[in-house]
């Protein structure tokens, strides 16, 4: 997921912090067509925020795939692969962020009329079966609606 020099990195940054640091943990997607083939941008990202007060540092990881939902209005495979990402990410930094308190945000929706709800239940329970945190959905899920989606949107394909 995050290279070894992003990881080095993220470690050295953790050294210098108080423990009133929170890490977030998200990841959010965009689709595209790329040679008539339909494709998905991932942005999965580790957020420092610093001391609970001092601002934050970004770490981010960008990925392509095809997309293989066949209803783009009700993207559950496109979903679960955000949450995989988060919870593969989560266990590549376990070592080094067990100390500090974590959140998992997923941008996924609570509102059925929301087309990302299709998967809600079962993105909530794979990330707690995965990682024993429970997640954060939206609208209290920033660091996937707000921080991945600036990273992922920013990069265009």
């Amino acid at each position: 997921m995050f290279t070894d020099k992003q990881v080095e990195d993220l470690v050295n940054l953790l050294v210098t912090v108080g423990p009133n640091t929170k890490i977030y943990l998200g990841c959010d997607s965009v689709r595209y067509v790329k040679n008539k083939t339909k494709q998905a941008r991932f942005a999965t990202v580790c957020i420092v925020h610093i001391n609970g007060n001092n601002g934050c540092r970004i770490f981010s990881n960008i990925s392509h795939e095809i997309d293989y939902d066949a209803k783009p209005g009700r993207p559950k495979m496109r979903m679960m692969n955000e949450v995989m990402k988060v919870c593969e990410l989560y266990s590549q930094l376990l070592p080094f962020i067990d100390g500090f308190e974590v959140e998992i945000h997923l941008d996924i929706s609570t509102d059925p009329k929301q087309g990302s709800n299709c998967a809600a239940n079962e993105a909530a329970g794979y990330v707690l079966g995965m990682t024993g945190v429970e997640p954060k959905l939206k609208p209290e899920s920033f660091a996937s609606s707000f921080g991945a989606d600036h990273v992922v949107n920013k990069g265009a394909a």
